[in-house]
């Protein structure tokens, strides 16, 4: 199911929510159109974050998501919400592994296993929350120098 860009009606003089969700029932077909679901929802914010936090937010995006195309079986999902002041970006990403994401010892000699330091480095914080068939991480990226670090 594909949730197309959306924007939800102003509340008291905020700002609309942005959001965007997208279900793949057979693994990812593009990694590629994650990170253009970021880009093209980020466009749309106000104020636009910097080139660096939307290259940030999908490179986080293609981490969860690639992760969850080579270790869950089934269907996955992508989920993407702009907070309301702007300042980050929710991502979730629901997959069918009752498997915990495991971040490797670095070894700055080995192809590959290095996405989840990535994902700590970039984001506010990401969590994992258990579900009846899998799991969901949802990770905060900031969009803004103010809340980055």
């Amino acid at each position: 199911m594909d949730i197309p860009l959306r924007t939800h009606a102003m509340t008291q003089g905020r700002p609309a929510l942005l959001r965007y969700s997208r279900t793949w029932d057979t693994g990812v077909s593009s990694i590629a159109e994650a990170r253009d679901a970021v880009a093209a929802l980020l466009a749309r914010a106000r104020p636009v974050p910097g080139r660096r936090p939307v290259q940030d937010a999908q490179l986080v995006v293609s981490e969860l998501v690639t992760n969850a195309a080579k270790h869950a079986p089934g269907p996955c999902a992508l989920s993407l919400e702009l907070l309301s002041d702007a300042t980050a970006l929710r991502i979730t990403v629901t997959d069918t592994s009752p498997e915990p994401p495991r971040r490797r010892p670095p070894d700055p000699r080995r192809i590959g296993g290095h996405g989840l330091h990535l994902v700590t480095m970039l984001c506010r914080g990401w969590e994992v929350t258990w579900l009846s068939h899998g799991k969901r991480v949802t990770a905060t990226v900031p969009l803004t120098p103010a809340t980055a670090g």
